[in-house]
């Protein structure tokens, strides 16, 4: 079992690796973790700057991932992409045609009670037919099974 999951080192990231290593850790599968790098808009040194900061925490990140799969027993490759995170896990699941893509929903926001989860619908309602997410534009979109894992 081929498993890809959208990686960028953050708090639900993490919890979305160790979710499917328990999940799918006795069909021993092969974990593709896929970070990407968004490039800035406009060519200066301070933005090179600041992608090449970026670039050497992802890296850092999938470090620390893979040590975490490894001491599971879990195969593991990693990658990072650069450019736009929807496109370019897209084509990287596109390229490796996983059983399954794993995407952990970010939430910056706790849950306040039905007003503010109503507040938070609209939104992200708003942001979904915009623009989209990454979850919900892989989702559209993805050719393999999307699992969506919710942020706690």
């Amino acid at each position: 079992m081929n498993i890809m999951i959208a990686y960028d080192g953050s708090r639900n990231a993490k919890l979305a690796l160790a979710q499917t290593i328990t999940m799918f850790g006795r069909l021993q599968p092969t974990i593709h973790l896929v970070a990407v790098a968004e490039n800035p808009r406009d060519i200066t040194s301070a933005n090179e700057d600041l992608f090449q900061e970026e670039v050497a925490e992802m890296k850092g990140h999938l470090k620390e991932a893979l040590e975490f799969c490894e001491a599971e027993n879990i195969k593991v490759e990693s990658q990072i992409l650069e450019g736009d995170p929807r496109k370019m896990l897209l084509r990287a699941a596109e390229k490796m045609s996983p059983d399954m893509l794993i995407i952990a929903r970010h939430s910056n926001q706790p849950d306040g009670g039905f007003i503010a989860r109503s507040l938070t619908y609209f939104v992200d309602e708003l942001d979904y037919m915009t623009f989209g997410s990454v979850s919900s534009f892989l989702a559209r979109r993805a050719e393999c099974p999307v699992l969506i894992l919710p942020s706690p």
